[in-house]
């Protein structure tokens, strides 16, 4: 039972619906208003209008050709087609030429920097340092002669020697000389006093072997009353080194 003390509420009316966007779109395919509908229509003869000038335009260009004329351009885009793919393929040989001459280059440049470098160890224009060994000459019961220091020399350089140093001061070279002086024996001049300590930078095993084997270099000093040791190093240091000097009448080929 309603109660009689409460009153009752009137009913709200229900708000309409608002439209979506799709049921206006659809709304106006189905039922277009006045102004869509000569909007369309406008659309459509403009449309329709660029397309017949489109087509007519590319008859125009080739309706009035005759047969012949028409295989001449055939013809001439065909022969335009292929130069534009021999400039092409041209084009392409022409860069791997430049890129296998830029390659050869760059190899011939870095072969060039190794020469420059071995050939500044071998003249001894740069102190170097690696494994070799360090053979020691001592006097003991006579005066080691100059002819026992230049087997030891050409024993070393024959058995892989790339840099010889005597006594930590002067870097012996292909042009080196070695004489007898009083007190010791000038090297390129300057007097060295025994002990004699060599150092070559190599193959430590073949140098060893070059100074110890029968009838070698060891036996020869004995001979002159004198004691040959060697040891192998695994890293020496080669730090003499010489002065550069320029040829006075000779000039690179």
């Amino acid at each position: 039972m309603p109660d009689p003390e409460r009153p009752e509420r009137p009913e709200r009316p229900e708000r309409p619906e608002r439209p979506t966007g799709r049921s206006r779109l659809v709304r106006a395919f189905v039922r277009p208003s006045r102004t869509q509908a000569v909007v369309g229509v406008l659309l459509a003869l403009v449309g329709f209008a660029g397309v017949t000038q489109i087509r007519e335009t590319d008859d125009a260009a080739y309706a009035g050709l005759r047969e012949q004329d028409l295989i001449d351009v055939l013809d001439g885009l065909a022969g335009t087609s292929r130069r534009t793919q021999d400039e092409i393929d041209r084009l392409a040989q022409a860069r791997e030429d430049l890129q296998s001459e830029t390659t050869r280059r760059g190899a011939a440049l870095e072969r060039t920097r190794e020469e420059v470098a071995a050939l500044n160890v071998l003249a001894g224009l740069v102190p170097v340092t690696g494994p070799g060994v360090r053979v020691t000459i001592k006097e003991v019961d006579g005066e080691v002669t100059v002819s026992s220091l230049l087997d030891v020399v050409q024993e070393l350089r024959a058995s892989s020697a790339e840099a010889i140093q005597f006594n930590g001061r002067v870097r012996l070279v292909a042009s080196s000389s070695i004489e007898a002086a009083p007190g010791g024996v000038l090297v390129d001049g300057e007097l060295v006093e025994p002990p004699y300590v060599i150092d070559a930078i190599g193959r430590p095993t073949s140098m060893a072997a070059a100074m110890v084997f029968p009838l070698g270099p060891r036996r020869e000093v004995a001979r002159n009353g004198g004691e040959l040791t060697v040891e192998e190093v695994e890293s020496l240091d080669i730090d003499s080194v010489r002065r550069r000097t320029d040829p006075d009448l000779a000039q690179p080929d």
